[in-house]
């Protein structure tokens, strides 16, 4: 046998790699640089097959079944009351079914979300956390598009800076844990290489799609109306507005080098997400 049939035979051996969340903003990349890599992968959703849901149970060793490793995303987020509970009795099932490699991704700043971490690392896996400041691509993908669009963003976060980081370097970080050794118990906080206010942000992407996109500081009742005003469920709207008056208070402004000990590589800065996001004409929709 060659060497290539023989890389070839572990490939097609190895087990799927269930992703949790896997059409969300990381998940859909991590899918997708394991699919580029050979690897076999399975989407745990509720509309998967077979079907995963977090607030069933019952769902849950369907989906581990014959796996070699989970990315863990937590929906909606892991500062929502009961996520930690989900999240330790999920590793402790993954576990107890052979699966020790697990990987969740986890938020910068949030007590909450440090809860469902310790619960992880309690559950005997070999586990990884990569603790995620602000998503670049919240400003293309869901959350802040229709602002964008709309050519105001209103939000109730101050002159306070963020390093916002690029869901294409947690995904690159995502699968060298899931897939590469030296990587189990190592907690990674990730961020850009510089921190931004929102309204620089906002200029960025002024600058790099061509739209007249403005940013308006708002205070947190006219946020949490504006969110009212959506049908929002309650505990959406509770999470948002603790982001914004908690959160964002300075405690994350500073940079990590999460990126650089995973990769060996700096992370993407945010005027290179902005200009790449512009080309593909997402904040010229309507």
């Amino acid at each position: 046998m060659n060497n290539d049939a023989g890389k070839k035979a572990v490939v097609e051996e190895k087990k799927p790699t269930l992703i949790l969340g896997g059409t969300g903003k990381t998940g859909r990349r991590v899918a997708e640089r394991l699919m580029g890599l050979n690897l076999p992968i399975r989407i745990g959703s509720r509309s998967g097959e077979p079907s995963f849901d977090w607030e069933n149970q019952s769902t849950w060793e369907s989906s581990l079944r014959n796996v070699g490793a989970v990315y863990i995303t937590y929906y909606p987020d892991l500062a929502l009351p009961g996520a930690a509970a989900a999240i330790g009795a999920f590793a402790e099932l993954a576990v107890k079914n052979g699966i020790k490699r697990l990987v969740l991704l986890s938020g910068r700043g949030e007590e909450e979300a440090q809860l469902s971490e310790q619960a992880l690392q309690d559950s005997g896996a070999d586990w990884t956390i990569l603790r995620a400041s602000w998503f670049c691509q919240n400003f293309s993908e869901n959350f802040l598009l229709g602002s964008v669009l709309s050519g105001t963003v209103a939000l109730p976060a101050a002159d306070v800076a963020e390093p916002f980081i690029d869901a294409e370097d947690i995904a690159d970080v995502a699968v060298a844990a899931l897939t590469e050794d030296g990587h189990i118990g190592q907690l990674y906080e990730l961020t850009g290489p510089r921190a931004l206010t929102f309204a620089e942000a906002t200029e960025e992407i002024a600058k790099a799609s061509g739209r007249n996109v403005r940013y308006v500081q708002v205070s947190t009742e006219k946020f949490t109306s504006v969110l009212e005003q959506q049908d929002l469920p309650s505990d959406i709207i509770a999470l948002l507005t603790d982001l914004f008056t908690k959160v964002l208070d300075g405690r994350n402004s500073h940079l990590t080098d999460g990126v650089q000990r995973a990769l060996g590589r700096e992370p993407r800065d945010f005027a290179d997400y902005a200009r790449d996001a512009a080309a593909t004409g997402v904040w010229w929709e309507v």
